[in-house]
């Protein structure tokens, strides 16, 4: 069998597990070792097993997860989302469209330390919906709000999805969580317009709420202070270098465990689930690393990277093009699967092409990255969608309704950083 033909039969083998109810993870490690045995053997196979799941699992810049997300949790149980929103509205919420827009800027400062999508939708379905409803906004509108400012959990740092396509390739962490920060505020301006625009063919759609003193305005910022101080804090120290992603990654918890401390919302029953909840999510995170490895091991065995290659350099099909290519292939996949799987799944494959075609990895890594977070707000698998359907009961076709204008947007962003790469270069590149 040719590479095409055994590549083919191992991802239709793990989206038809997957299909039966198997978790990804399993599912790439069972097709990956199974693959791998039948390519080399039985006793090569369960030993790259063995070594990937040890040696990825006791990996120093791993353990950057696990600070992350249990950074995420004490800041999500000191109840900084609601502070957000109040100092966003504060300055937003009397303009038409106005209390969407503080949606989408608070999500975007609660998305700079949670680093979930999901949890960010699920947040502001709570925090912002029935403010919205209340001044009479459309459901289409308001939900629309939330969930793509939901989406922007993966892309401003600290992101898990960064950390993981880090390790897959071997991209530095520090330079992709910085190359994050322009796209993620190019982001924020486009959610805008996109509001913009949908009050301007609906007015009714979100009507202006009353104007809040400047007194209220600036008294809302100091209660968001010390969060806005201690995301500069972990951004600015990876910038000038003064400590690792790890060492950042360390001060980011014990920085939100002293804030969650000092709003007296952390009692010992809270901080035994912040830690509970921090061990299942990494545990999972690293067994679906551990099979994800394994399947690209497979993959790079079968031959797939170099036949792929080859068939470029054949076809003599143009850089860029095989880039849109590539992002047109992630946007048909996001349809059908959520971010995670489409990076684990897809990277192994097409980072080693596009690094043979000379792009910066760094660059590749903040394009995967947008391009899956559609996979959120992309019908008929959205899952911020489905998050804000069940919590706050709107249909989903008045969700799909609302959504259009922000995909819309977010692929123009999409090409935006295609055509000029320094706007996600510049900032790495300044930090040397």
């Amino acid at each position: 069998m040719n590479p095409w033909e055994i590549a083919l039969l191992g991802i239709t083998a793990v989206l038809a597990l997957m299909g039966v109810g198997i978790p990804i993870a399993f599912a790439m490690a069972a097709v990956g070792v199974g693959g791998i045995a039948v390519l080399l053997g039985p006793f090569p196979a369960l030993s790259l097993l063995g070594q990937i799941s040890v040696s990825n699992t006791m990996s120093y810049e791993l353990s950057v997860v696990p600070m992350f997300i249990l950074m995420g949790n004490f800041v999500t149980r000191a109840r900084i989302s609601t502070d957000l929103y109040e100092a966003c509205n504060a300055f937003l919420g009397h303009r038409r469209g106005g209390l969407a827009m503080a949606t989408i800027m608070a999500c975007g400062g609660f998305a700079a330390v949670c680093g979930s999508s999901i949890a960010t939708a699920a947040t502001f379905s709570k925090v912002s919906m029935p403010q919205m409803r209340r001044y009479g906004y459309h459901d289409s509108l308001a939900s629309a709000a939330i969930a793509a400012g939901g989406t922007l959990g993966i892309l401003i740092p600290p992101s898990v999805i960064m950390v993981i396509y880090g390790i897959l390739t071997g991209t530095n962490i520090t330079s992709l969580f910085l190359a994050g920060i322009l796209p993620g505020i190019v982001a924020i301006g486009f959610y805008l317009l996109a509001v913009r625009y949908t009050c301007w063919r609906d007015p009714a759609a979100g009507p202006p709420a009353e104007r809040a003193s400047w007194l209220v305005a600036l008294r809302s910022l100091t209660r968001v202070g010390p969060v806005l101080a201690l995301f500069l804090l972990v951004i600015g120290g990876l910038y000038l270098g003064v400590f690792t992603p790890t060492e950042a990654a360390g001060i980011g918890a014990f920085g939100a465990f002293l804030f969650a401390l000092r709003r007296r919302v952390l009692s010992w029953g809270d901080f035994l689930d912040c830690a509970v909840e921090t061990a299942r999510t990494s545990a999972a995170l690293f067994t679906i690393l551990i099979g994800a490895l394994l399947f690209s091991a497979f993959m790079n065995f079968a031959g797939l990277p170099r036949a792929l290659q080859g068939f470029i350099q054949q076809w003599d099909v143009p850089p860029t093009a095989v880039v849109l290519i590539i992002i047109a292939i992630y946007l048909v996949l996001g349809c059908f699967l959520e971010s995670l799987s489409m990076v684990l799944l897809t990277v192994p494959i097409f980072f080693p092409v596009v690094s043979a075609l000379g792009f910066d990895p760094v660059w590749f890594g903040v394009i995967v990255v947008m391009v899956t977070e559609l996979s959120f707000i992309t019908p008929p698998v959205g899952m911020n969608l489905f998050v804000i359907q069940g919590m706050v009961g709107v249909p989903l076709a008045t969700l799909y309704r609302g959504i259009a204008p922000f995909v819309v947007v977010d692929i123009l962003r999409v090409g935006v950083m295609v055509a000029f790469p320094w706007i996600v270069l510049v900032l790495p590149r300044l930090a040397g």
